[in-house]
């Protein structure tokens, strides 16, 4: 039965500080009596994160730029152990983040569909039921049997999404693939993401279009610098997201680089609920 627990979860980053190289003069005058012991610096991504998740449920994160979405995503996924606290996961986790991740440019688009199905853990029997239906999913035709270098960028995320989306989840962890493609292919994304969250036990998406997010999840996590600043109803959530990038003195200020206007979320907001801070 999928569950996923986090309790006082930290996640902290060891980075390398970039040293200042030293001229041929300050080197000869005293560098060379100098030990240059590499220096690092502790940058904190997630602190004190408690969370629990059980079968059944449709979780949202939402939050700016630089909030520890998607590294909370990665460390649901086990990418990342936590350096302190607590992390259990009981059921398989299939996730969505890198669509491009497994391609081999010189191989063509049959080749690297079995490429990237090996990746996701499929077998020469089990993939070889799934290639017809990902090809025709693709729309690329005869293009699949040349090399993915001559792709553009648009025919590589078309086939990277025919192939990811084969997956059958337990837990379904997503970031930001909820617009792929062309206009033409995006409907058809939209569905294949929809059957697919119908199938999993458990579902915990990534992204900034808070309309979306709102029509696809029941609950809201609002991350903000690593920390979790409200867990509740998605509506209540995205309410209360949205009104802290205009204040909450009711006085606008300028939207960041990834806020959402209100107008643009959709009747899911039109309803006004006392935002919480935590």
């Amino acid at each position: 039965m999928a569950r996923i627990e986090l309790d006082g979860v930290d996640l902290t980053f060891q980075v390398r500080k970039q040293q200042t190289r030293l001229s041929l003069k300050e080197y000869l005058v005293r560098g060379m009596w100098l030990r240059r012991i590499p220096t690092f610096m502790q940058v904190p991504a997630l602190r004190g994160i408690n969370l629990t998740l059980a079968r059944g449920d449709r979780v949202g994160i939402i939050g700016p730029n630089g909030a520890g979405k998607s590294t909370m995503l990665k460390l649901l996924a086990g990418v990342y152990e936590p350096t302190a606290g607590r992390r259990l996961v009981t059921g398989r986790i299939s996730s969505l983040f890198d669509l491009m991740l497994g391609f081999e440019p010189e191989a063509s688009g049959w080749e690297n569909i079995r490429y990237r199905g090996y990746l996701q853990g499929e077998t020469p029997r089990t993939l070889r039921s799934k290639m017809d239906a990902i090809a025709e999913f693709t729309e690329l035709g005869k293009f699949l049997d040349m090399p993915v270098r001559y792709y553009s960028a648009g025919m590589l995320v078309r086939l990277a999404f025919s192939i990811a989306t084969t997956i059958e989840p337990e837990i379904l962890l997503v970031d930001e693939v909820l617009s792929v493609g062309d206009m033409s292919f995006q409907e058809k994304a939209r569905r294949r993401m929809r059957e697919m969250m119908d199938r999993a036990e458990m579902i915990v998406v990534v992204s900034h279009d808070l309309e979306a997010i709102a029509r696809m999840c029941e609950i809201g996590v609002w991350l903000d610098q690593g920390q979790i600043r409200q867990v509740g109803p998605i509506d209540d959530v995205v309410h209360a997201y949205v009104r802290s990038t205009q204040g909450f003195d009711g006085a606008p200020k300028p939207l960041a680089q990834d806020a959402i206007d209100p107008r643009q979320v959709g009747c899911a907001l039109e309803t006004a609920v006392p935002a919480v801070a935590i």
